[in-house]
């Protein structure tokens, strides 16, 4: 949901320039045509290859190296204005990207509720969960074909989002539609026989809200982070749905405020971003222009606030029902690498470091320490 995986965007992008950088260059690394380097009065020149386009620029060498020293002219050459094209991208590559498997790190939250609820480790109950798992994976994918293919304009604007297959057209729009109404009634029917109609109700939920969001309330300030987050809150749900699992007022809270966290820092990360690209985000995105940093970073306080309350009172709530040999102080001591993590979550977000949360979550070794140590304390209070 609401794709904006911009830094993903942005490094495959570049990996498109290298790879057609190379494939010009060949492998001695220089092409026909190219400036050559000279002696002249003891230092060095560059002579270029075509007339009226000469720029010369002495250097001199470094103490102890021997041979050419890099150097920067004053008017660069033609080569270093003319950027090279990214190679043209398969359809069966463009269709996997268009799919954005890392975007599906977001629906493990599906083992949430199984896993709080102390049964994930049944084999009935973690194949349904996988099974649930693998249905959003289907419907998130669907609604990133939407998504982009409604946004194809407004894309083609974005300094990143213009590398997206169907921005750069090579998924045709229609074809991109078509694929996500397969996509989005599949997941509702696999949801229908794997947990029958209380499943299937979450996810037609999860489909009407996506194409809602894609057709227009993400123009709309305040809503589009409502229906951004309920997506989050959606994954938690459908895990308690597909398991058999009754869902606590806590479990709720948590994941809501939790999503409206992550979410807001999506939409500062996007802000930070465009603004670096000297990019109007009105253009690419409406409501941010409505956000000021002063209310999205008032929207993340809230949110982590109220995040952490609600899992120190589930925490102390569920450790207060512990059977005889489940020792409480081990879910009561999760809440301290909980509110770490957060606090250091909160941070990067602040910094505008949130606009691909996934990116975050997969690279930052902090997070993912603050996480272990989580689940661990977790497990053993759920587990042992």
């Amino acid at each position: 949901m609401d794709p904006t995986d911009s830094r993903q965007d942005e490094r495959e992008a570049s990996e498109d320039r290298i790879a057609a950088e190379h494939d010009r260059t060949g492998s001695a690394g220089f092409r026909s045509g190219s400036p050559s380097l000279g002696v002249l009065n003891g230092s060095w020149t560059v002579h270029a290859p075509r007339s009226g386009t000469s720029a010369a620029a002495t250097v001199c060498p470094s103490p102890g190296v021997r041979g050419p020293q890099p150097v920067r002219t004053t008017e660069p050459g033609p080569e270093e204005t003319d950027r090279p094209a990214p190679p043209p991208m398969s359809l069966v590559r463009g269709l996997v990207r268009q799919a954005r498997p890392r975007q599906w790190i977001k629906n493990l939250l599906v083992f949430v509720a199984p896993g709080a609820g102390g049964v994930l480790l049944h084999w009935s109950v973690l194949g349904h969960a996988v099974a649930a798992f693998g249905i959003f994976c289907l419907a998130a994918s669907g609604t990133y074909f939407l998504n982009d293919a409604i946004d194809v304009e407004a894309d083609r604007l974005h300094p990143t989002k213009r590398v997206r297959p169907i921005a750069a057209g090579v998924i045709a729009v229609p074809v991109a539609i078509g694929i996500a109404a397969v996509l989005l009634a599949g997941a509702v029917g696999l949801a229908a026989a794997l947990a029958g109609h209380d499943l299937a109700v979450v996810m037609a939920l999860y489909a009407v809200i996506n194409v809602a969001y894609s057709i227009g309330l993400k123009n709309e300030a305040i809503l589009d982070l409502a229906v951004v987050s309920a997506g989050f809150v959606l994954r938690a749900i459908a895990g308690g749905v597909a398991t058999g699992v009754v869902l606590s007022n806590w479990f709720i809270i948590v994941a809501s405020f939790g999503s409206l966290l992550i979410v807001t820092g999506k939409r500062s990360g996007e802000k930070a971003l465009l603004a670096d690209s000297k990019v109007d985000g009105g253009t690419v995105r409406q409501t941010l222009g409505l956000y000021s940093p002063e209310f999205l970073r008032a929207v993340r306080t809230l949110s982590a606030a109220v995040a952490v309350t609600a899992y120190c009172l589930w925490a102390f709530e569920r450790a207060g029902q512990a059977h005889a040999g489940h020792h409480p102080i081990w879910l009561q001591l999760s809440i301290v690498p909980f509110v770490v993590g957060l606090l250091h979550v909160v941070r990067l977000l602040d910094s505008g470091a949130g606009a691909a949360p996934e990116e975050l979550a997969i690279h930052d070794h902090r997070i993912q320490i603050y996480g272990l140590c989580w689940l661990a304390l977790f497990a053993i209070g759920i587990y042992a």
